[in-house]
Order: structure tokens, then C-alpha cells, then sequence
């Protein structure tokens, strides 16, 4: 799933081309990728482009007349930008938005449908989408640590829940974890208050870095939007060496979840139990990666 860093990237690019031009026409290829029906969808069109936010994980086109078109690509929802007169890719469009410079297409892969398009009326509406996570690049320590401890879960889980902080998901929660040299699976209420400021040191600086590097990778639209790349840490390094102690990356699975860690670097050498594995091999499960 595309996360701030990315997100943030189709705000900087899609305001660049969009902010002051008519919406011309809306198209959608699929009708279940619409969730809204009030205002109806062509209220949209002949409509000029204001402003483009951000609100955790969806992208807001705002149009005048206070009208907002939001974008929730989900996990294999992406934007592409077509020059004026190239057509959008067949199969995998579930909705386009013509401009008399281009057109902007939403695409999805794969056979699940969970990319989703709103088009709102009233700031209450799209304040009703914000789940209020708080943006960490704006959060100084005690109101970073207040929220990381606001329930008693695991720091994983902590930093991907959009109600507690905004826009992290998967991936950049691995990263920065390994950086913070924290288990993913502490508790937030048990975390030493020196934890928790390296914590909040490691999310600021993980995220400001990708969101430069994703920038600097991807002077015009960013194309290759992933969850995987090679120059991180651990996420989805499962078994390659750590950067930092060369150590094989370790991995547990819980559904449809998967967390990359360095056991040396992160859990002082213990192997978390994946569920399954553990399970499975009982007592032959190795406890420590030197055991491994």
C-alpha cells in the first residue's frame, strides 16, 4: 500500500499539474469504485482544481465551490498521468479525471476492487474520513509519546493504526523500528521513555529521508510506486543480510501481515514466534538467531 512518502509525492506532483485547471470530465470504467452517491459525480465536472492535499493515506483533489474528489488507492491502487491524447490502460482503470492538459487515471491491479473514489460536499463530510492520526513530521516528543500511548499495543501495530499516527503503514513501520532498534512486538505502555525518543527520532528521519529520496528518484510522475525497495533496511529483506550487523532478516506473518526485523539489532538476538512456523515446529523452533 502506497504510504506518506508516496502519498505525499502524488500531492507535491498532482498539484503541479492540476491546481488551477477545469476538471473536464469524469469517466468511471468500474462503478463499484465509487462509494459516495451524494453529491452525484457530475457535479464534479466543469469544476477548477484549488488545491491538492493530503489526508493520511488519501490524496484530496479540493474544487471550487467546495467539493472534494478523494482518492484511496489502498494497496494496489496507483495514479498514472497520461499527456493529452494517450489513453489510459485497459483492464486495470477504474476511473479517469480529463484536464485540458492531461488526464489523471486511477488504476488498480490484481481481481480485488478495494481502491475507492469519494466525491464530498461539505468539509464535514470529508473530516468524517480523517481517522486522526497525527502527522509525525509536525509532532514534537510529548505529543508523539502521548499518542504511542494512548492504548497498550505493540509498537507495530501502534504506528500502522491511522487513528493514532498518520500515513505509516507496512513497510516504513519495519524501517523505522530497525533504525529505532526496537522489537516490533513491545508494548507501548512498557517502552522506557528513552525508547520511545529514539522512536520518535527514527520515524521523523526515516520518513523525511524517503520522502527526499522517492522525490529525487522520480523528478516527474512517480511510476514505479512500491512498497519494496531494495535500499531498505529490512522490509522485505526476509532473509538477506541486515545493513547494520549482517545478520539474516527475519520475518513473522500474522494474516495478511508481514513484519521484517533484525533479531540482533532489534530483539537482542531472540527470534519472535511466527505464528504459524511456531506452531508448526514446537520445540525444534530456534529461540535465538545464533541458534538459527
Amino acid at each position: 500500500m502506497p504510504e506518506l512518502p508516496d502519498v505525499a509525492l502524488y500531492v507535491e506532483r498532482a498539484g503541479e499539474r492540476l491546481v488551477g485547471q477545469v476538471l473536464r470530465r469524469v469517466r468511471l470504467a468500474s462503478p463499484f469504485v465509487l462509494r459516495t452517491a451524494v453529491p452525484p459525480i457530475a457535479e464534479a465536472e466543469g469544476r477548477r482544481v484549488v488545491g491538492v492535499e493530503r489526508l493520511g493515506k488519501r490524496i484530496v483533489l479540493a474544487l471550487e465551490g467546495e467539493r472534494w474528489l478523494v482518492v484511496h488507492l489502498m494497496i494496489a491502487g496507483r495514479l498514472r498521468w497520461m499527456e493529452p491524447g494517450k489513453k489510459p490502460p485497459g483492464r486495470i482503470t477504474q476511473a479517469t479525471f480529463e484536464f485540458d492538459t492531461g488526464t489523471l487515471a486511477l488504476t488498480e491491479a490484481g481481481s480485488q476492487r478495494r481502491a475507492a473514489l469519494h466525491f464530498l460536499g461539505s468539509r464535514e463530510a470529508l473530516s468524517a474520513l480523517d481517522p486522526g492520526g497525527i502527522d509525525v513530521a509536525a509532532a514534537d516528543l510529548v505529543t508523539f509519546e502521548a499518542r504511542l500511548r494512548l492504548e497498550n499495543h505493540t509498537l507495530k501495530r501502534a504506528l500502522t493504526d491511522p487513528r493514532l499516527f498518520s500515513g505509516i503503514g507496512n513497510a516504513y513501520s519495519d524501517e523505522i523500528l530497525h533504525r529505532a532498534r526496537l522489537s516490533p512486538v513491545a508494548l507501548t505502555r512498557s517502552l522506557p521513555p528513552a525508547d520511545a525518543a529514539r522512536l520518535h527520532a527514527a520515524a521523523r528521519e526515516v520518513l523525511a529521508e524517503w520522502s527526499a529520496r522517492l522525490a529525487a528518484e522520480s523528478p516527474g510522475w512517480p511510476e514505479k510506486v512500491t512498497a519494496f525497495h531494495p535500499q531498505m533496511a529490512v522490509h522485505g529483506r526476509f532473509g538477506q543480510p541486515c545493513p547494520v550487523c549482517g545478520s539474516p532478516v527475519q520475518r513473522i506473518v500474522h494474516a495478511d501481515n508481514e513484519s521484517n526485523y533484525c533479531a540482533r539489532c532489534q530483539t537482542g538476538g531472540r527470534l519472535l514466534a511466527d505464528r504459524a512456523l511456531s506452531r508448526l515446529l514446537k520445540a525444534s523452533w530456534p529461540k535465538s538467531i545464533d541458534d538459527l
